[in-house]
C-alpha cells in the first residue's frame, strides 16, 4: 500500500489521472497550474515508485495510472471563511427624527 499525503502535487495528479484517460503532461499541467519541471519531477518520483508510467511518444507524453492500491493520509484542513460586513450600523434612537434646526 503506498500512501499520499493529502493536498500534495501527487494527490492532484492521481485524482486528474482518475477523472481522464488519456491525458498528457501538458493537459495536467494546464489543469493544475504548475511548472513543468515541478511537474516532470514529481511525475518521474511517481513512475521510480511504480504508480505511474509515461509513454513518451514523438511530440507528446501521455500518462498512465498503473497502480490502484495506494491511501490518501492526512487530513484537508478547511479554513473558515471571515465574516465582515460592508455596511456600516447606523446607531439612530427611535426618537430621533433628523437634524433640527431653531
Amino acid at each position: 500500500m503506498i500512501e499520499i499525503i493529502v493536498g500534495s502535487l501527487e494527490e492532484q495528479i492521481i485524482i486528474q489521472l482518475q477523472k481522464t484517460y488519456p491525458i498528457t503532461v501538458t493537459q495536467i499541467q494546464k489543469k493544475l497550474h504548475v511548472s513543468q519541471t515541478v511537474l516532470l519531477r514529481t511525475l518521474k518520483k511517481l513512475q521510480t515508485h511504480g504508480i505511474v508510467r509515461l509513454d513518451i511518444l514523438p511530440g507528446t507524453t501521455y500518462v498512465r495510472l498503473v497502480r490502484n492500491d495506494f491511501s490518501f493520509i492526512g487530513r484537508k484542513q478547511q479554513r473558515k471563511g471571515v465574516k465582515c460586513s460592508s455596511r456600516k450600523k447606523q446607531s439612530t434612537s427611535k426618537d430621533y427624527d433628523g437634524i433640527m434646526y431653531s
